[in-house]
C-alpha cells in the first residue's frame, strides 16, 4: 500500500473515532513530530553522538549555561 492510500485509511479510521482522549492523543503526536525540528538518528548515529559528547566533555570543549544564558537572554 503505497504513502497515499495509508493516508486515506487513517483519515477515514480517524473519523470514525468517538473517543476525545485518543483524538487529543493522535493530536499530540502528530505536533510533536510536525514541529519537531530534530533529525531522526540511528541507535549506532545516535551512540557515536553521545560518544563524541562525552569525549568533548572529558577534553573540556564545553559551554556553561551561564555564559550561554548571559548571551541569549
Amino acid at each position: 500500500m503505497n504513502i497515499e492510500a495509508r493516508k486515506i485509511q487513517f483519515v477515514q479510521e480517524f473519523l470514525k473515532l468517538k473517543n476525545e482522549e485518543i483524538v487529543s492523543h493522535l493530536q499530540n503526536i502528530l505536533n510533536i513530530e510536525v514541529s519537531n525540528p530534530m533529525e531522526r538518528f540511528s541507535v549506532e548515529e545516535f551512540n557515536k553522538r553521545i560518544d563524541k559528547s562525552e569525549k568533548d566533555f572529558k577534553a573540556g570543549r564545553i559551554i556553561e549555561i551561564s555564559s550561554i544564558k548571559a548571551k541569549y537572554l
